[in-house]
């Protein structure tokens, strides 16, 4: 089963010290040895919204004024079941700290 990840900005949400880069590139690697890390990465605040309404699509470009509810990384993990997932997910958020992560089962491929 696959899992999408994401990390949220918070207000909380500090600047990375030498002790959060050793503790993620140990936790990376490891994911990484046992396949289960597929795919992993930081997102640039801006963006593009796209939004429809019937046959109209509006695009807008970002960055957007809700920046709280922007996407900041992910990781993309290849697991056994959704409690596997959550317990990396929970590794991930005591190694980063405060803030808010989110959880999405990827279907097929």
């Amino acid at each position: 089963m696959r899992y999408l990840m994401t990390t949220r900005v918070t207000d909380t949400t500090s600047a990375p010290d030498e002790r959060l880069f050793a503790e993620m590139a140990a936790f990376v690697e490891e994911l990484t040895a046992s396949g289960v890390l597929l795919a992993t990465g930081g997102l640039a605040p801006e963006g593009v919204r796209l939004t429809s309404s019937g046959d109209e699509i509006t695009v807008i470009d970002g960055p957007f004024t809700e920046a709280k509810e922007a996407v900041a990384g992910f990781a993309l993990v290849e697991v056994r079941s959704k409690e596997e997932a959550v317990e990396l997910g929970r590794r991930f958020r005591r190694i980063v700290g405060d803030g808010e992560s989110v959880i999405q089962q990827v279907f097929g491929g």
